[in-house]
């Protein structure tokens, strides 16, 4: 079959590999309809993330169950399902209280030795524990497939963000990243009933989306004067609830220098490049609190799929592109480029 590997920094090929099977009773085969590429994905096609050549990568996958093994009772051949971002047995102490990203057996796609989701198929470790099953009349409704896809990471990871700055009804959010969980966020704050949410971004057509998402305003400075504009919108106070959806220490900084005193940062951008931007003394003397981390998103499909599937939500718009498989190497470009938000890749 056909999968998408990296060389070295900057050098993605789709290329012949073995196709998945059956190796452990608790696994299933899964044939991909839709996988897409990942902000996070760019920091091992830039080289900032090591990986190994022709490993292979990609995280965001739903499709077909193609094969299961025999102790596997959840699904069956023929479900559509989608996976989160990481697999989890379901079972162990942390799966059992919703922190599946902590599970004791659970593992990344595209880890050394395991299929990465931008291929044409995949085997899934812990099947049961892992694949929520979907509507099998979804697999016929594009529209649908596509905002189903953003269950396995970047709605559920923007859901998380929400739930950790406390989002909730009647308080003001805010929201500094304009990526695609930047954007989902803003859609999950919406959800969980934010009367105010400022979006923090300088590119029109991701605040286009921040707006259509439910951003009620859209600071477009940085740094000292993102916090001032926010603080000026805020009679000086700052947000009940800010997420913090890039990483880096100078969105960490604006985050905490945005927060009002005694709210929350629900903080999603994996730290990478510098250092956190956090200074202890500020947040003790303010009463902020800071949550977040890796989002549990098999916790979070459950909740959220009804809401997706009514048209509640529909968090498709974050998908700008869509490649076939032989595409993906042009579809990373595209994304280091910033000439797309996030790509969607088809099977």
């Amino acid at each position: 079959m056909r999968a998408t590997t990296i060389h070295a920094p900057f050098d993605m090929r789709v290329e012949d590999v073995p196709e998945p099977v059956v190796q452990l009773p608790t696994d299933a085969v899964v044939r991909v309809l839709r996988a897409c590429i990942c902000g996070s994905d760019l920091w091992a096609y830039r080289g900032e993330a090591v990986r190994q050549p022709g490993q292979r990568i990609g995280h965001e996958f739903l499709g077909i169950v193609e094969d299961t093994g025999s102790e596997v009772t959840g699904v069956r051949r023929g479900d559509l399902v989608v996976a989160p971002f990481m697999w989890s047995d379901g079972v162990c102490d942390y799966c059992t209280e919703g922190l599946t990203t902590s599970c004791e057996h659970g593992g990344f796609w595209g880890a050394v030795g395991y299929d990465g989701g931008q291929g044409e198929a995949v085997r899934v470790p812990y099947a049961d524990g892992t694949l929520v099953q979907l509507p099998a009349d979804a697999a016929s409704d594009d529209h649908l497939l596509t905002a189903l896809l953003t269950l396995s990471d970047v709605m559920g990871t923007g859901h998380h963000a929400a739930l950790g700055a406390g989002a909730r009804s009647g308080a003001t959010v805010a929201v500094v990243g304009d990526g695609a969980v930047g954007l989902c966020a803003v859609l999950a704050a919406k959800r969980l009933g934010a009367e105010r949410i400022i979006a923090l971004g300088r590119h029109q057509v991701r605040t286009d989306i921040a707006r259509r998402f439910g951003a009620t305003d859209v600071v477009a400075e940085r740094g000292d004067a993102a916090i001032e504009a926010v603080r000026e919108l805020t009679r000086g106070q700052g947000a009940h609830a800010v997420i913090e959806a890039v990483g880096t220490e100078q969105s960490m900084s604006t985050a905490v220098n945005i927060t009002r005193d005694g709210g929350a940062i629900g903080f999603v951008g994996v730290p990478h490049g510098s250092g956190t931007g956090l200074d202890l003394s500020v947040m003790f003397d303010r009463n902020i609190a800071l949550r977040g981390g890796v989002a549990p998103v098999r916790t979070y499909i459950p909740q959220l799929l009804p809401d997706l599937l009514d048209g509640t939500i529909d968090p498709s718009p974050v998908f700008d592109l869509t490649v076939g498989l032989e595409g993906v190497p042009d579809g990373y470009k595209a994304m280091d480029q910033r000439t797309a938000l996030k790509v969607l890749i088809t099977n």
